[in-house]
């Protein structure tokens, strides 16, 4: 009998860039292919993408993508992953229609193969057979994996959590889940998100009660910035604004995107004549009228930030709005939005978020419903996913005092292999896998080096020295030029720039009278001193670059 590998290639020990690779023999399936975005010290970086080396070298093992859901971080990198390696996609309809949209703007969409699958379809290969079924969370259509092997069973449970009152009133499939757990299930692969979370999360059915209460108060306009993703809150937020004869407007390329795909497939319901666009809202009564829009973490470019620092085309604060923040920030958002809720203040506008009202909930489990999940799979084996280190230690210590042996629980991270066998689990080794950085059309050519320049110039600036070299007289054409950015104000710190400009003339004269024209010494001499001399003036360790030309 063989062994199973588990390998993955993001989403461990990490948030976001979720990808995993399972393998059989000569068969791989990967499952997931999401970005993650970049952290403040990468200066000009769009995505973070998984680097799947691995499966380039094993192309002709791959049999395809199988996408959990339509959540950034789990379909993000697909089309700069598909530009690589073109792979059959398998997935829901919502989420391949979001796909759809989203490698149609790459041009893939033609050389791409989709298959639109159902909840408890089979999609069978020689040795792998992955069954999909459906679980909730907070965007339609999300599904858990069943990967059926020679050797068992693994049950990767997607994002998730227990809502038992869904909005689409569709459970996870606690039916066939029981039924894999009779015949046996070897290993369970679980989100591990909100494991710190102690009870069971808000159901996202209760949320429309706080809606349909703020609502009845709000006298002026309502906007309500939420994730674009998440369907169900924006189809509460349509029946809330329906309730009191509102009109519906959505903003945010990412809000029109998704509004766009879900009702052309059918899974947002709204009167065509409760829907009206973005141009027409000035010619409607402030009581009639919602706005849907992006921008609930504070994204600097995000509509609601554009919105309350006055650079919004089309939608500009009154003092009678009603603003409902319908979201968390994510860790690390907590300043960005803050600074978008004190500036709508300033606006005189009211402003609801999660502290002030139950206007959110979460999509993933919390600890009472990661140990249903547990109890109900009943696994051999245990691998927490999808979270940071701690989390999943966290995770593991859960499993254990739900009876899982220890023995029988793995923590990996990106690119460690794992095998699995009815023996036992074993780490046996680690594959290539990390971060490749996406910068405009750019894949992967940024690396430390090019950060860490970005990170000096952002922080330091520069200092550029220019000069000019006559070759025959091996002397200075004219007296070197100093340029800055990003370092000292010119015009008030002169002294200081003529002090430079006289010791780069003064290094360069020197080093010419002794016959030197090696340009590699005249820069690095040059540098060093203005370096030196810069550092014993104003500590500051800006980046020098002389330019040296030879006429």
């Amino acid at each position: 009998m063989g062994k199973i590998k588990v390998i993955p290639l993001g989403g461990m020990g990490e948030i976001g860039k979720n990808m995993t690779a399972i393998e059989y023999e000569d068969e791989i399936i990967v499952i997931d292919c999401g970005s993650a975005f970049p952290g403040e010290d990468m200066y000009g970086i769009d995505l973070i993408i998984p680097d799947i080396h691995y499966l380039l070298e094993n192309q002709h093992k791959v049999k395809g993508l199988f996408v959990t859901h339509g959540h950034e971080d789990h379909i993000g990198a697909i089309p700069f992953i598909l530009k690589q390696l073109n792979m059959p996609i398998y997935t829901t309809r919502l989420t391949m229609g979001l796909i759809e949209r989203k490698i149609s703007e790459h041009g893939l969409i033609h050389r791409t193969q989709f298959h639109v699958v159902k909840e408890r379809e089979l999609i069978a290969f020689d040795q792998i057979q992955i069954e999909f079924l459906h679980t909730t969370h907070s965007i339609a259509d999300a599904c858990a994996l069943a990967i059926h092997t020679p050797i068992g069973v693994i049950f990767h449970t997607g994002d998730f959590k227990v809502d038992l009152t869904p909005i689409d009133e569709k459970t996870i499939d606690f039916e066939r889940i029981g039924d894999l757990a009779k015949e046996g299930i070897l290993l369970l692969i679980s989100d591990s998100t909100n494991v710190e979370r102690k009870g069971f999360g808000m159901s996202e059915s209760e949320i429309q009660s706080t809606f349909l209460k703020l609502f009845k108060e709000a006298t002026g306009r309502i906007l309500v910035s939420t994730f674009a993703s998440n369907i169900h809150r924006i189809q509460q937020i349509i029946d809330a604004a329906a309730a009191f004869g509102r009109k519906v407007a959505f903003g945010g390329r990412s809000m029109v995107t998704m509004a766009e795909v879900a009702m052309k497939l059918g899974y947002l319901d709204i009167m065509p004549d409760q829907l009206i666009d973005l141009n027409g809202i000035d010619q409607m009564d402030d009581d009639k009228l919602c706005l849907i829009v992006t921008g609930s973490q504070g994204e600097p470019m995000g509509a609601l930030a554009r919105i309350a620092f006055s650079n919004h085309r089309q939608i500009k604060i009154r003092p009678n709005d009603y603003i409902i923040i319908s979201a968390s920030p994510i860790p690390g958002n907590d300043k960005l939005i803050g600074r978008v809720i004190n500036e709508l203040y300033r606006h005189h506008a009211t402003v609801i978020y999660k502290e002030l009202a139950d206007v959110h909930t979460s999509g993933h489990a919390y600890q009472e419903e990661l140990k249903l999940m547990l109890r109900l799979t009943r696994p051999k084996y245990f691998l927490p996913a999808h979270g940071e280190y701690r989390h999943l230690i966290h995770h593991k210590n859960l499993a254990m005092r739900v009876g899982i042996p220890e023995e029988n629980i793995r923590i990996i991270e990106t690119g460690n292999v794992l095998e699995v066998s009815l023996d036992g689990l074993a780490v046996t080794e680690s594959v290539q896998a990390g971060d490749l950085l996406v910068d405009g059309i750019g894949v992967g050519d940024i690396g430390d080096v090019v950060l860490r320049d970005r990170k000096l110039l952002a922080e330091s600036g520069i200092v550029v020295v220019v000069a000019t070299i006559d070759r025959k007289l091996k002397t200075l054409v004219t007296e070197p030029y100093i340029m800055t950015r990003g370092f000292i104000h010119i015009k008030t710190n002169e002294e200081l720039l003529d002090e430079i400009k006289d010791i780069a003339e003064k290094e360069l004269r020197t080093h010419l009278e002794g016959g030197t024209l090696e340009m590699a010494v005249l820069k690095t001499r040059v540098k060093k001193s203005i370096e030196r001399y810069i550092y014993d003036k104003t500590k500051r360790r800006p980046g020098i670059f002389p330019i040296i030309m030879i006429v």
